[in-house]
């Protein structure tokens, strides 16, 4: 994709430049957000960890990262400040809560969530292609399981909810997808409580058509395929 063919696709509407779906975490919680605001974006996939990345993401990005929002020609970068964006342009606030503690908690764990749980990363990657794969895990990682699965419970106790984390699907639910599809992808030990979170997002239609498209994808980052 040269310069000029990038500039002519994301210099109206709604573009998303997206890492590959398989395993880009990051892109997954942009895209979903802008799903659950109303909006199919069109989207740019430069595959990560490729000689032709490098080539293609200086004409899209300004970090040289994915995901990238280019909004009627404007550039929106960072997951989180594109799905703050999506809440405002698209969702009239709709994606938070109204309710002013449950709003302050979910953003509280969608922050924890974007700086939080290297261990958790590190270790096993997302890989929507993957299910039930057998991995041992330090005590790093299960100490970022366990504060998943606290910081979940309190959500949907807070909320008394028992599907999404509190009450309606919101910003941290899109944050903490990824986590959804790690704990998918390899065998661990959960509480029911993450096991029913789990399998209320696996129920997701947006989600579903993710998966379903990462599985179509003809890369594979082999650092990224861990488990047997």
């Amino acid at each position: 994709m040269s310069s000029t063919e990038s500039a002519h696709q994301i210099s109206e509407g709604v573009c998303l430049v997206s890492g590959n779906r398989n395993y880009s975490s990051w892109s997954l919680r942009a895209w979903l957000s802008l799903r659950k605001a109303g909006i199919d974006p069109q989207v740019i996939v430069v595959p990560l960890d490729t000689e032709t990345f490098e080539e293609q993401i200086g004409a899209l990005s300004p970090t040289r990262r994915v995901p990238v929002l280019w909004l009627n020609g404007n550039c929106i970068w960072d997951s989180l400040a594109i799905a703050e964006t999506c809440n405002e342009a698209f969702a009239s606030g709709g994606l938070w809560p109204a309710d002013e503690y449950l709003k302050a908690l979910g953003r509280s764990m969608a922050a924890e969530m974007h700086s939080g749980f290297s261990a958790l990363r590190n270790a096993l990657p997302m890989n929507c292609r993957a299910v039930n794969r057998s991995v041992k895990v330090d005590g790093g990682v299960s100490k970022d399981i366990a504060r998943v699965c606290e910081l979940w419970s309190q959500a949907r106790k807070a909320s008394d909810s028992d599907r999404w984390l509190l009450g309606s699907l919101s910003i941290v639910d899109c944050m903490f997808a990824p986590v959804v599809l790690r704990f998918r992808a390899y065998e661990l030990e959960l509480t029911q409580d993450a096991r029913d979170y789990v399998a209320c997002w696996l129920e997701d239609s947006d989600l579903q058509d993710w998966i379903a498209r990462a599985e179509d994808e003809p890369w594979t980052i082999e650092h990224e395929e861990v488990g047997s």
